[in-house]
């Protein structure tokens, strides 16, 4: 009769912890994974799926009930986070340039319910969001999430240091792209609107009689339309970019 081993089962147990509490700090916080439009039992599978998935990967001695388990866990905890809220800043720096020309074509008050968030954001802030969502799974970028997760178990392995002050530095560092990136998003759209507006302004002073703002909205709205349809192209680079910018900090942050 075979002997069942308590340290055994007591490792594998902390693999599969150590897994799951990195996977849980991603899920928490990355696009895509993290959304809150998924339901609850699909983001809890799909946690649970890629836990058991990479449990080989983290074999480790360490005792769970002891404070450096807890360490452990908390560690482990952070660098899915850290990982994943790099991603998100990619994200937002492209919902925040779909606010940026929104506003630019007076369409800012033109807000719907953001089911991420649970609050309100304007409309094109989330077109421009469910865009570059598209994108990042047309280019396999979830499995590449999960390949630089599988990674990280190799080149930051449970019970060893995790991120340091100068790599939450770097995080915070990085929240810089996301103005920078904004304005590369929104910028050809804005333009476009600016000669416009100021196109408005030569009137208004060649005319003053006239109401620009009833003829100018509509001209404003319809033009921005044009401008916003000419502009996508722009879009996937500047996205990119952003991206470029994200994976290599990620890999930074895990050592890879």
């Amino acid at each position: 009769m075979t002997s069942v081993d308590l340290a055994d089962i007591q490792r594998l147990l902390g693999s599969l912890l150590w897994a799951m509490g990195r996977v849980g700090g991603l899920c928490l916080i990355a696009p895509v994974f993290g959304d809150s439009v998924l339901p609850q039992r699909i983001r809890l599978g799909l946690m649970l799926v890629l836990a058991f998935v990479l449990a080989p990967l983290a074999p480790t001695s360490i005792d769970l009930m002891s404070a450096d388990g807890v360490a452990t866990m908390v560690s482990q905890v952070l660098i899915g986070a850290a990982v994943g809220f790099v991603l998100k800043l990619a994200f937002e720096a492209v919902s925040l340039g779909g606010q940026l020309v929104g506003q630019s074509m007076s369409l800012g008050f033109a807000e719907t319910v953001d089911p991420r968030g649970g609050g309100s954001s304007p409309v094109l802030s989330q077109f421009y969001l469910l865009m570059v969502t598209l994108l990042f799974l047309a280019m396999d970028g979830h499995l590449r999430l999960i390949a630089l997760l599988a990674d990280s178990f190799r080149s930051l392995p449970p019970g060893q240091s995790a991120i340091d002050g100068n790599g939450l530095h770097a995080v915070v560092a990085f929240a810089a792209h996301l103005f920078g990136g904004a304005v590369r998003v929104a910028l050809p759209a804005m333009t476009s609107l600016l000669m416009v507006n100021i196109g408005f302004a030569a009137i208004s002073r060649a005319a003053p009689s006239m109401n620009l703002f009833a003829v100018g909205f509509p001209i404003t709205v319809t033009l921005g339309f044009v401008a916003l349809w000419l502009s996508m192209r722009s879009v996937p680079g500047a996205f990119e970019s952003l991206q470029t910018n994200a994976w290599a900090l990620m890999h930074e942050l895990v050592g890879g």
